[in-house]
Protein backbone atom coordinates (compact mmCIF):
# COMPACT_ATOMS: atom_id res chain seq x y z
CA UNK A 1 0.00 0.00 0.00
CA UNK A 2 3.13 2.28 0.19
CA UNK A 3 3.51 5.48 1.80
CA UNK A 4 0.34 7.54 3.70
CA UNK A 5 1.17 11.17 6.00
CA UNK A 6 -1.17 11.51 8.88
CA UNK A 7 -1.54 14.72 9.30
CA UNK A 8 -3.11 17.08 12.50
CA UNK A 9 -3.14 20.54 13.23
CA UNK A 10 -3.61 22.49 16.59
CA UNK A 11 -4.97 25.98 15.34
CA UNK A 12 -6.41 29.10 16.94
CA UNK A 13 -9.30 28.41 15.51
CA UNK A 14 -12.05 26.93 13.17
CA UNK A 15 -11.13 28.36 9.91
CA UNK A 16 -8.27 30.32 7.86
CA UNK A 17 -10.86 32.03 6.34
CA UNK A 18 -12.05 33.81 9.68
CA UNK A 19 -8.35 34.89 10.44
CA UNK A 20 -7.55 31.40 12.12
CA UNK A 21 -3.83 30.30 11.83
CA UNK A 22 -2.68 26.90 12.89
CA UNK A 23 0.10 27.05 16.57
CA UNK A 24 0.89 23.01 15.65
CA UNK A 25 1.47 20.52 13.22
CA UNK A 26 2.23 16.72 13.44
CA UNK A 27 2.77 14.12 10.70
CA UNK A 28 3.19 10.47 11.24
CA UNK A 29 4.44 8.43 7.99
CA UNK A 30 3.29 5.16 7.62
CA UNK A 31 4.96 2.62 5.15
CA UNK A 32 2.97 -0.39 4.26
CA UNK A 33 0.87 0.40 7.24
CA UNK A 34 3.72 0.37 9.41
CA UNK A 35 4.62 3.78 11.55
CA UNK A 36 8.39 4.97 9.83
CA UNK A 37 9.10 8.16 10.94
CA UNK A 38 7.57 11.59 12.71
CA UNK A 39 7.73 15.26 11.98
CA UNK A 40 6.15 17.56 14.77
CA UNK A 41 7.18 20.84 15.38
CA UNK A 42 4.92 24.22 17.39
CA UNK A 43 4.59 27.59 14.99
CA UNK A 44 4.52 30.99 15.41
CA UNK A 45 2.22 32.54 12.97
CA UNK A 46 2.20 36.13 14.80
CA UNK A 47 -1.17 35.86 16.02
CA UNK A 48 -2.96 35.46 19.77
CA UNK A 49 -4.21 32.38 20.94
CA UNK A 50 -7.70 33.26 22.83
CA UNK A 51 -7.68 31.64 26.60
CA UNK A 52 -10.36 29.11 25.65
CA UNK A 53 -7.65 27.61 22.65
CA UNK A 54 -4.83 27.28 25.10
CA UNK A 55 -7.57 25.95 27.85
CA UNK A 56 -8.12 23.31 25.13
CA UNK A 57 -4.85 22.53 23.60
CA UNK A 58 -2.17 23.22 26.69
CA UNK A 59 -0.60 25.70 23.59
CA UNK A 60 -0.10 29.37 25.01
CA UNK A 61 1.15 32.34 23.37
CA UNK A 62 4.29 32.41 24.83
CA UNK A 63 4.82 28.66 23.78
CA UNK A 64 4.42 29.40 19.97
CA UNK A 65 6.39 33.02 20.24
CA UNK A 66 9.52 30.96 21.15
CA UNK A 67 8.76 28.66 17.86
CA UNK A 68 10.06 28.47 14.15
CA UNK A 69 8.28 31.13 12.30
CA UNK A 70 4.92 29.12 10.19
CA UNK A 71 6.48 29.56 6.91
CA UNK A 72 10.02 27.40 8.22
CA UNK A 73 7.57 25.13 9.51
CA UNK A 74 5.69 24.39 6.89
CA UNK A 75 8.74 24.54 4.50
CA UNK A 76 10.07 21.51 6.36
CA UNK A 77 6.87 19.69 7.05
CA UNK A 78 6.00 19.63 3.01
CA UNK A 79 9.60 18.59 2.19
CA UNK A 80 8.84 16.09 4.96
CA UNK A 81 5.68 15.09 3.21
CA UNK A 82 6.95 14.61 -0.33
CA UNK A 83 4.29 13.92 -2.36
CA UNK A 84 2.84 11.09 -0.11
CA UNK A 85 -1.34 11.51 -0.12
CA UNK A 86 -2.16 12.55 3.27
CA UNK A 87 -4.98 10.76 5.97
CA UNK A 88 -6.72 13.13 8.82
CA UNK A 89 -9.42 12.82 10.94
CA UNK A 90 -12.04 15.06 9.70
CA UNK A 91 -10.08 15.96 7.15
CA UNK A 92 -11.95 19.04 5.88
CA UNK A 93 -10.70 21.29 9.17
CA UNK A 94 -6.75 19.95 8.66
CA UNK A 95 -7.13 20.09 4.87
CA UNK A 96 -8.02 23.86 5.23
CA UNK A 97 -5.16 24.78 7.41
CA UNK A 98 -2.65 22.66 5.14
CA UNK A 99 -3.85 24.38 2.06
CA UNK A 100 -3.49 27.95 3.76
CA UNK A 101 -0.41 27.47 5.14
CA UNK A 102 1.79 26.14 2.51
CA UNK A 103 -0.52 28.81 0.51
CA UNK A 104 1.18 31.53 2.69
CA UNK A 105 4.45 30.12 2.47
CA UNK A 106 4.49 30.18 -1.39
CA UNK A 107 4.27 26.23 -1.66
CA UNK A 108 1.89 24.46 -3.53
CA UNK A 109 -0.85 21.87 -2.10
CA UNK A 110 -1.23 18.65 -4.32
CA UNK A 111 -2.24 16.16 -2.10
CA UNK A 112 -5.15 14.13 -2.01
CA UNK A 113 -6.29 14.08 1.19
CA UNK A 114 -8.56 10.54 3.04
CA UNK A 115 -10.85 11.44 6.27
CA UNK A 116 -10.94 8.90 8.91
CA UNK A 117 -14.44 10.10 10.26
CA UNK A 118 -15.62 9.28 7.04
CA UNK A 119 -14.01 6.29 6.62
CA UNK A 120 -15.02 5.20 10.47
CA UNK A 121 -18.57 5.74 9.03
CA UNK A 122 -17.78 3.21 6.01
CA UNK A 123 -16.51 0.61 7.63
CA UNK A 124 -17.74 0.96 11.66
CA UNK A 125 -21.43 2.18 11.99
CA UNK A 126 -22.26 0.63 14.84
CA UNK A 127 -19.60 2.59 17.16
CA UNK A 128 -21.91 4.96 18.80
CA UNK A 129 -19.74 8.06 17.95
CA UNK A 130 -17.19 8.67 14.88
CA UNK A 131 -15.21 11.45 17.44
CA UNK A 132 -11.58 10.33 17.84
CA UNK A 133 -11.45 9.74 20.93
CA UNK A 134 -14.69 8.06 21.09
CA UNK A 135 -13.57 5.99 18.14
CA UNK A 136 -10.24 4.91 20.26
CA UNK A 137 -12.10 3.78 23.19
CA UNK A 138 -14.60 1.92 20.78
CA UNK A 139 -11.50 -0.01 19.34
CA UNK A 140 -9.50 -0.41 22.45
CA UNK A 141 -6.41 1.94 21.03
CA UNK A 142 -4.08 2.69 23.47
CA UNK A 143 -3.46 5.96 24.70
CA UNK A 144 -1.10 8.56 22.74
CA UNK A 145 -0.83 11.58 25.15
CA UNK A 146 -2.97 14.56 25.93
CA UNK A 147 -5.80 15.09 23.10
CA UNK A 148 -5.82 18.27 21.35
CA UNK A 149 -1.97 18.22 20.81
CA UNK A 150 -1.22 17.46 17.44
CA UNK A 151 1.75 14.72 17.42
CA UNK A 152 -1.00 12.61 19.89
CA UNK A 153 -3.74 13.24 17.73
CA UNK A 154 -1.82 12.37 14.95
CA UNK A 155 -0.48 9.52 16.50
CA UNK A 156 -3.74 8.30 17.43
CA UNK A 157 -5.44 8.36 13.68
CA UNK A 158 -2.29 6.75 12.61
CA UNK A 159 -3.44 4.17 15.11
CA UNK A 160 -7.43 4.10 14.11
CA UNK A 161 -6.01 4.08 10.10
CA UNK A 162 -3.72 0.68 11.18
CA UNK A 163 -6.83 -0.89 12.52
CA UNK A 164 -8.84 0.47 9.07
CA UNK A 165 -6.45 -1.48 6.70
CA UNK A 166 -6.70 -4.07 9.14
CA UNK A 167 -10.02 -4.53 8.92
CA UNK A 168 -9.92 -3.91 4.53
CA UNK A 169 -7.34 -6.79 5.08
CA UNK A 170 -9.09 -9.61 7.21
CA UNK A 171 -13.16 -8.79 6.76
CA UNK A 172 -13.07 -7.55 3.11
CA UNK A 173 -9.98 -9.49 1.63
CA UNK A 174 -8.35 -6.61 0.40
CA UNK A 175 -4.55 -7.81 0.13
CA UNK A 176 -3.40 -4.61 -0.38
CA UNK A 177 -5.48 -1.49 0.28
CA UNK A 178 -4.19 1.61 -0.47
CA UNK A 179 -4.67 5.61 -0.40
CA UNK A 180 -7.02 5.20 -3.42
CA UNK A 181 -9.15 3.27 -2.01
CA UNK A 182 -9.71 5.14 1.10
CA UNK A 183 -10.67 7.80 -1.09
CA UNK A 184 -12.93 5.94 -3.33
CA UNK A 185 -14.43 4.27 0.08
CA UNK A 186 -14.85 7.68 1.87
CA UNK A 187 -17.36 8.57 -1.30
CA UNK A 188 -19.13 5.46 -1.56
CA UNK A 189 -22.69 5.20 -0.45
CA UNK A 190 -23.31 2.99 2.09
CA UNK A 191 -25.29 0.58 0.19
CA UNK A 192 -22.58 0.42 -2.39
CA UNK A 193 -19.84 -0.58 -0.03
CA UNK A 194 -20.12 -3.95 -0.65
CA UNK A 195 -19.89 -4.08 -4.36
CA UNK A 196 -16.82 -1.39 -4.00
CA UNK A 197 -14.65 -3.78 -1.64
CA UNK A 198 -15.59 -6.96 -3.83
CA UNK A 199 -14.08 -5.21 -6.65
CA UNK A 200 -10.97 -4.77 -4.90
CA UNK A 201 -10.77 -7.76 -3.31
CA UNK A 202 -10.83 -9.29 -6.69
CA UNK A 203 -8.21 -6.95 -7.77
Amino acid sequence: MSRIAVIDFETTGMTPQQGARATEVAIVLLEDGRVVDRFQSLMNGGVWIPPFITQLTGIGNAMVQAAPAAGQVMQDAARFVGDTPLVAHNAAFDRKFWEAELARADLPAAQPFACTVLLSRRLYPEAPSHRLGALAAFHGLPPTGRAHRALADAEMTAALLQRMLATLRERWQVARPDHALLCALQRCAKPALPALLARYADA
